[in-house]
């Protein structure tokens, strides 16, 4: 029986967002440019799918573009928010524990003669929001922040440094990667304070290669991909109709059962750091509010070693993010942990589906590695 504890990579696709993508494909299959019938079809679902998304985010429909991804979105937001202000400055604050599409991203501002600042985290991901009050400058144009560390589940209150800016007068962007908050953090674009948001689909039971970014009314951004006048002249390019219906279907459903599901969620997180201990002593766990986020270690072993052992049984866990493809994990180096601690790391990540069972499968598959496999 197969165990998958590493949503925080991607999640399995729901049946009603699979039928729903389904249905794109066969049934409102059209051009939502096309102004013929079917073209009006798959407009009117192109539009009923943005008014699901944004109501999950509490924003208007007009104030969300279909991305790609994730990625598309963080890129778009650093690269355009900083072209959009850079009369004003040539300053960028982030942190040292951002996913590689911000952390990339800031380097290209860099190479564009941009100057960043990378601020550093606490001991489990999180940035204190009095941090960057530190760090803010006259020429300070954009800040970028992740809501949830998708690597130790660390929660930085985003609203905190919105209310920073405001009240130390700055006129930076607010930026937020909340790819792993959206849809597990009870928020809304109006108690966050940011000026763009960052989402994916494929974190939330949609398909992979759907994303959306937030900008708020009144912000202009340059188009990242030009051509034609879709998505209101702000992202060019036929719209992607069967992951965006698949999105705005699994929106809809995570957003009506936000409160239970974080709840069954987080409830699993606590059963894991209860038992976990008990079947190992020696390990190593991180303590964060994300509900679905849990980074344990165990000391001497190597997470690839400990991956394979539970894989041959079925249970599939991470060693950090999936981006990072077996390379040693930023985000542990820049909390400070010791490299014997990041070498044993894994990532478990949950979901809705999990269950009581996943649980047992993963702490007896775990304290039968620790008993049986060699300690270096």
């Amino acid at each position: 029986m197969e165990h998958y504890l590493d949503n925080s990579a991607t999640t399995r696709v729901c049946p009603e967002a699979a039928q729903a993508a389904l249905d794109a494909m066969l049934t409102t299959y059209g051009n939502p440019s096309s102004t013929y019938a079917k073209g009006r079809e798959a407009k009117k679902l192109l539009d009923s799918s943005r008014k699901s998304v944004a109501g999950a985010l509490g924003c208007e429909p007009g104030e969300l573009v279909f991305t790609s991804c994730g990625s598309e979105s963080d890129n778009w937001a650093l690269l355009s928010g900083a072209d959009a202000m850079r009369r004003k400055g040539k300053h960028v604050i982030t942190s040292l524990v951002e996913h590689d599409a911000i952390r990339n991203t800031a380097a290209e501002l860099e190479r564009r003669g941009y100057e960043v600042t990378y601020l550093r985290p606490d001991s489990t991901g999180r940035i204190d929001p009095e941090t960057v009050r530190a760090a803010l400058r006259p020429d300070t144009i954009l800040v970028s922040l992740m809501l949830v560390n998708n690597e130790t589940g660390a929660v930085t209150d985003i609203s905190a440094i919105s209310r920073i800016l405001k009240a130390e007068k700055s006129p930076a962007l607010l930026h937020t990667d909340a790819v792993q908050g959206f849809m597990k953090l009870d928020f809304t674009v109006k108690s966050l304070g940011a000026d763009l948001i960052s989402v994916s689909g494929h974190k939330i039971h949609a398909p992979k290669g759907i994303g959306a970014l937030y900008i708020r009314k009144g912000l202009r951004l340059k188009p990242f991909i030009l051509g034609g006048a879709q998505e209101d002249g702000r992202r060019a390019g036929t719209e992607a109709m069967p992951q965006i219906a698949a999105f705005g279907e699994a929106a809809r459903l995570a957003k009506a059962g936000l409160k239970e599901n974080a709840a069954h969620m987080r409830a699993l997180k606590a059963e894991l750091m209860m038992r976990l201990p008990e079947a190992i002593p020696d390990i190593r766990m991180l303590e964060t509010d994300a509900p679905h986020i849990l980074s344990v270690s165990l000391p001497g072993y190597r997470s690839e070693v400990l991956m394979n052992y539970l894989e041959a049984r079925e249970i599939y866990v991470s060693r950090s993010s999936a981006c990072k493809k077996g390379a040693r994990s930023h985000v542990l180096e820049a909390i400070g942990m010791e490299p014997r601690l990041i070498d044993g790391a894994l990532r478990i990540g949950l979901c809705r589906y999990n269950t009581g069972e996943d649980v047992d499968a993963l702490v007896d598959a775990l304290g039968e590695a620790y008993r049986t496999l060699a300690h270096r």
